[in-house]
């Protein structure tokens, strides 16, 4: 097994180099500079200010700069937050995404996956043709939409939440953001929980444990349950790592401070290090959630262990 997590850290050296590269040749060919907005610049102080930034070499020699302090865990300066480096911004805003995206994926598996056993069990019933409703509806309505709605009926109509505003990560500052954040990833869960489930229902070993006399509760939660969560599990590897990372039009709209929203801002002042910094973060935690699926699903199926 540590052979095999070796081996699957090194293979993903690779692919975040190529993402690296990509990130910033693009970043570069977008019209535009990151001190194009400046007021009243005179071609002095910009010369002055691209020669402090490096942005006046070749780009391939600011690439090796930029991948050899990245070899050392500097992702630089930014551009337009003063004196912060990207460190320190990723810093501040990774544990508000993280708080978010956290309760929001833990709301998902719950919720999406309770849903999802419950229409397997009940499968061309009232109760799976409702829940499948819901889902298609989760699906279908992103999030910003969902997200001005919940505002306009819990925040404006009812006053029961807050608008908008972080607060210190505040009870009731978190109930929206965190809604509008897992109601897709519920929809989504269910879905392939429900067809999982049945799948796992129809198998021999699950109508060998009924004919024992076992009780419904045992089969599903000692035979069906572990079984059934592997598509689930494949699942929540790209989309833990993507909510947590921030999503991008939940922190705008709530006025969250955190990755999604340094992202945007970034990318709208060309803050080369900021967007570098955020993919590049990005890129690291798919690789690692994706890393901790696969350890996983040995756990859970013993066939997918590596010999």
């Amino acid at each position: 097994m540590l052979r095999y997590a070796f081996i699957r850290l090194l293979s993903a050296i690779p692919a975040l180099l190529i993402l690296i590269t990509l990130t910033f040749f693009m970043m570069r060919a977008a019209p535009g500079g990151p001190f194009d907005r400046e007021r009243d610049v005179s071609p002095e102080v910009r010369a002055k200010l691209e020669q402090a930034y490096h942005l006046d070499e070749s780009l391939w020699k600011q690439y090796g700069r930029y991948l050899t302090a990245l070899s050392q865990g500097d992702l630089g300066p930014s551009f337009k937050y003063g004196d912060r480096s990207v460190n320190e911004l990723i810093a501040v805003g990774f544990p508000v995404s993280l708080k978010i995206g956290g309760l929001a994926m833990l709301l998902a598996l719950l919720l999406g996956g309770a849903l999802g056993i419950v229409a397997a069990l009940k499968q061309n019933g009232v109760i799976d043709y409702g829940v499948m409703t819901l889902a298609m509806v989760g699906i279908s309505i992103p999030n910003y939409v969902f997200a001005p709605l919940a505002i306009l009926l819990f925040a404006v109509t009812l006053g029961w939440l807050p608008a908008g505003g972080w607060n210190d990560g505040a009870l009731s500052n978190l109930v929206l953001p965190v809604l509008a954040l897992a109601a897709p990833q519920v929809a989504y869960i269910a879905r392939l929980m429900r067809g999982s489930m049945i799948e796992v229902l129809h198998a021999p070993y699950i109508r060998t444990a009924r004919a024992k006399g076992l009780s419904e509760r045992v089969v599903i939660l000692r035979h069906a349950l572990r079984p059934a969560l592997l598509p689930v599990l494949s699942y929540l590897g790209p989309a833990s790592a993507g909510i947590i990372t921030g999503s991008v039009v939940i922190e705008q709209i709530f006025g969250i401070p955190g990755i999604g929203r340094y992202f945007v801002t970034a990318a709208l002042n060309r803050d080369y290090t900021v967007v570098m910094g955020v993919v590049i973060f990005y890129g690291v935690l798919v690789i690692l959630f994706n890393f901790l699926v696969d350890l996983l699903y040995g756990v859970l199926d013993p066939r997918a262990r590596p010999q």
